[in-house]
């Protein structure tokens, strides 16, 4: 038996070797399946060229698929929203309905849902495959809208851009503004996207994407898989913003929730022909204990169909570059990654797992991969499963990266719970550099996972309350010096020990203050927290500026070096005893001085002999900082005879990181050669 490749890697996964080549068969023996009569899975996966709301000039035809349906009508503001006979849609077979109407009657704006009777019942439903749904300011209603502008968008960039490591600006559409209510797609263009690009992020995550009915869901209780948020705009605006952020030399990936649906009947897919099973598990299977929501069916053919072809329609419809799966711990155990700590591989191959939704992954990240090359898939996973952002073939379930959850939870633990002097560096590096040898990882410091309303972000747990009264560039508080020393470190240590890419929350570049909280009837359904405070940053009395301009110069520089692409990389020096930490990544040297009180001068760090001169420290003025290290020295390694290694004698600052470069010493022709 051939041994998978992941085994390889890791002889700890030789016990469990069957039980991933069953799983690597699994998917193998499904993908046949489903290409039966196919030619491939890009063919498979076109439901959406199918099913849905088509206008072909003077008629408009509406499909869907309701198996346990008896009788469906067409019902919406033509019709004042009444089932009669000329509005019955006509079962064509394999449980599929469809109706062709005059685009005069049923066109481009005309609102409708479905009236769906099964033996026993009926109910109103909004179409599976809606490309466009919308909610009625008055009576909060939802329904779908015939989307079939005169005037298209027209792509000004349709060439495929090129990879490069990522670096991530996560983004919330509504919340992007600072005004008290929810932001729009033409808005995040025109005010947010240029920060994005002058800040050097070369990636967007955009958030809450899918149409959700509660807006304080944060966009994670979906309703209509195919249909952009109405909250933001129309769909041609979503493709107008992928297309300028494409200008920009910005790739744009997309939140994709598969992990689960919201429970909603009217809005949603639950009990979508009267029945849950068409798409959803029965039982408690089908029901998610925590999130209150149903969970897909992934051994079901028509759902695979549903959701690879919601895939292919995302990236070819509106041109995203990729998703961030959300949700995978859910999809891939039984009990959703609830209670356990995953301390132990036994734990991955247990048979608590669904090879369903194993399979599924696999599937869907083989055909992201067949529709565009270049895209990125990553995976919001907390379990650690082996293999995750490997290769199919080589055992894997085929994504590009998975999101180092542990980073941002170590770092929120330690601002809670520990002093600075009681840090435990050793500690810290494992947790930022502890990675697979086969996978690539996106780090990061916080998400909007950890300023959601309960917790604070990075900067508001360094500075608390200090941040309302003593951020003026001429106000002097040693709270406020501290909270912007470590909130420069903590970015600059997480980005340059980044085991692929980087991703930042918008906002917290520039140390954005308090918590997020959408408006919800526990708050007065208040848009306080539910937006971005662009002014303070804006402000030249304040000193967000300065973290801003720190982000901006450290983005800029990893990505010039290329930094996050280095591997391996080496740790030079972890001194618990003194909190000076020091690496090397390629030619770049980077030395963190977390010591609270205590500078140090001539502190030798063991490196490769040479000289080194500074590219940049935390401590420069035009960050906040005091400006107390002179970047016209240029350092030089102590003779050393043969040793690989000689020390170079630096002045650590206290609360001071500096990355320096080993300098290329020319040889004796290229020096006599100067001379001549």
């Amino acid at each position: 038996m051939n041994v998978p490749k992941i085994v390889q890697n890791d002889p700890w996964l030789s016990p469990f070797s069957s039980i991933i080549t069953k799983r690597m068969s699994n998917y193998c023996e499904t993908y046949d399946r489903l290409l039966k009569n196919q030619s491939s899975l890009l063919d498979f996966a076109n439901g959406h060229l199918f099913y849905g709301c088509f206008c072909n000039g003077d008629t408009t035809t509406l499909r869907e698929r309701l198996p346990n349906a008896t009788e469906v009508y067409l019902i919406g503001d033509f019709n004042n929203w009444q089932a009669t006979p000329e509005y019955k849609l006509k079962n064509i077979g394999g449980g599929n309905w469809e109706i062709t109407l005059p685009a005069s009657v049923f066109g481009h704006l005309s609102l409708y849902r479905l009236k769906v009777c099964w033996k026993g019942g009926n109910g109103e439903r909004i179409p599976a495959w809606a490309r466009r749904v919308v909610q009625n300011e008055k009576t909060a209603i939802f329904s779908a809208q015939v989307w079939a502008p005169l005037q298209p968008h027209q792509w000004q960039v349709t060439d495929q851009l090129p990879n490069a490591e990522p670096f991530i600006y996560e983004a919330h559409i509504g919340m992007a503004g600072e005004k008290m209510g929810v932001s729009t797609f033409a808005e995040f263009r025109q005010n947010v996207l240029p920060r994005i690009q002058k800040l050097g992020y070369n990636v967007v995550q955009l958030m809450a994407i899918h149409e959700h009915p509660y807006y304080g869901s944060f966009g994670y209780h979906v309703s209509s898989f195919f249909a952009p948020s109405s909250r933001f705009g129309t769909p041609e605006e979503l493709k107008a913003l992928v297309d300028d952020c494409h200008s920009r030399g910005i790739r744009v990936v997309m939140d994709l929730v598969h992990s689960h649906a919201v429970k909603n009947i009217n809005e949603g897919l639950g009990l979508y022909d009267g029945t849950r099973y068409q798409f959803f598990h029965e039982g408690e299977r089908g029901e998610h204990p925590a999130w209150d929501s149903f969970c897909f069916n992934y051994a079901n053919d028509n759902v695979l169909h549903f959701l690879l072809s919601n895939i292919k329609y995302w990236l070819t419809e509106f041109h995203f570059d990729g998703f961030r799966f959300d949700g995978v711990t859910s999809m891939i155990y039984y009990n959703h990654g609830l209670g356990n700590n995953y301390t132990s591989y036994e734990q991955y191959f247990d048979g608590t797992q669904d090879d369903d939704a194993i399979t599924y992954l696999k599937l869907a990240n083989k055909l992201i991969k067949e529709v565009n090359p270049n895209a990125i898939s990553i995976a919001e996973e907390m379990s650690g499963y082996p293999g995750l952002a490997a290769p199919i073939a080589d055992g894997g379930l085929g994504f590009d990266f998975r999101l180092a959850m542990g980073v941002p939870d170590m770092w929120i633990k330690i601002l809670k719970e520990q002093t600075d002097d009681s840090w435990d560096l050793g500690h810290i590096y494992h947790e930022l550099t502890s990675k697979r040898d086969d996978e690539r990882v996106i780090s990061y410091a916080e998400s909007h996972d950890q300023a959601l309303v309960g917790d604070k972000t990075i900067a508001f747990w360094l500075m608390d309350k200090e941040m309302y009264f003593n951020m003026m560039v001429d106000s002097q508080n040693l709270q406020i010096d501290r909270g912007m020393a470590l909130h420069k470190m903590i970015r600059l240590l997480t980005a340059s020990t980044a085991g692929g890419g980087y991703l930042n929350f918008m906002g917290n570049e520039f140390g954005h203050p308090e918590w997020i909280d959408f408006p919800r009837e526990g708050n007065n359904w208040s848009y306080q927290y539910a937006r971005r405070q662009w002014s303070l940053v804006d402000r030249k009395d304040l000193k967000y500026q300065y973290l801003n301009e720190f982000d901006l110069a450290m983005v800029h520089l990893l990505r010039q070096y290329n930094v996050l692409g280095i591997f391996p990389f080496y740790a030079q020096q972890v001194n618990q005893q003194n909190k000076v930490m020091a690496f090397t990544r390629g030619d770049l040297l980077f030395v963190f001085n977390f010591n609270s009180t205590e500078s140090f001068t001539n502190y030798g760090v063991p490196v490769i002999p040479g000289k080194y001169k500074i590219l940049m420290d935390t401590d420069e003025q035009r960050f906040g900082g005091f400006g107390r290290i002179d970047h016209n020295m240029l350092y030089m390694t102590a003779a050393g005879g043969e040793s690989k290694t000689a020390n170079l004698n630096l002045y650590l600052p206290s609360r001071t990181a500096i990355i320096l470069q080993r300098q290329a010493i020319p040889s004796v022709y290229q020096r006599l050669t100067k001379k001549k």
